[in-house]
């Protein structure tokens, strides 16, 4: 079957469509970026990396952009799913929802509508597990922002590597927030996997404080052979 991805090139968005594609035919990376960086169903930081990504992973990528508004997000959205359907001849959308009900089910309303396949890999796994599951099948995930009491600066530019994921889930429970950051806690960006022609290197990069959040302003980065 013909599959598009939602891909923001965080862990989450890169980890399904890697997983989805054993059994599809992924055509199409598929990423809408919002204007609003408050955005209620799409994260845009580390946009920067996204091309390379795309590169690396020999994808086309298409994207669209939403102005961020709570609901007109949704018929943005529609609007480019149904244009990648006419084009590619998809016949299934796959996408990183881990347990928000808020993103699954107003993806799969758009889905139904447009009688489309929705893919959902990590929908409702332990997270934990999944987190070891992409760690031991080579994913270098980074992280780029944090935003929830508990990680502080010192993370960002660090990778998800088993040693960082065991001090993740003791902080996660102290402190309570979501380990797998789907409620914006922290975001990530994937640098390399198995399924990367290339890794990528962050060469030049600044730290930036907005209204709470701080994140990694990624000024290079670099295409490093394997």
């Amino acid at each position: 079957m013909k599959i598009g991805a939602l891909f923001t090139g965080g862990k989450d968005s890169t980890y399904s469509a890697f997983l989805a594609s054993k059994e599809n035919q992924l055509v199409c990376l598929m990423n809408m970026y919002s204007e609003n960086k408050d955005s209620y169903m799409f994260h845009t930081v580390g946009d920067k990396l996204l091309e390379m990504q795309a590169d690396s992973i020999s994808v086309p990528l298409e994207r669209h952009k939403t102005k961020g508004i709570k609901e007109e997000e949704l018929s943005d959205l529609r609007d480019f799913i149904f244009d990648i359907k006419e084009r590619y001849g998809i016949e299934g959308i796959v996408s990183g929802a881990l347990a928000s009900e808020y993103q699954y089910n107003r993806i799969n309303t758009i889905l139904k509508d447009l009688k489309l396949a929705s893919i959902t890999p990590l929908w409702h796994v332990n997270v934990e597990e999944y987190l070891k599951d992409l760690i031991n099948n080579g994913f270098h995930a980074m992280i780029v922002s944090v935003s929830a009491d508990g990680l502080d600066e010192s993370w960002l530019g660090k990778e998800i590597n088993s040693e960082n994921l065991a001090k993740l889930v003791e902080l996660s429970r102290k402190y309570r927030f979501n380990l797998g950051f789907e409620g914006g806690e922290a975001e990530t960006a994937v640098l390399d996997g198995p399924n990367f022609k290339y890794r990528i290197e962050i060469k030049e990069s600044s730290i930036i404080k907005d209204e709470g959040k701080s994140y990694l302003n990624i000024e290079r980065a670099v295409k490093v052979d394997k």
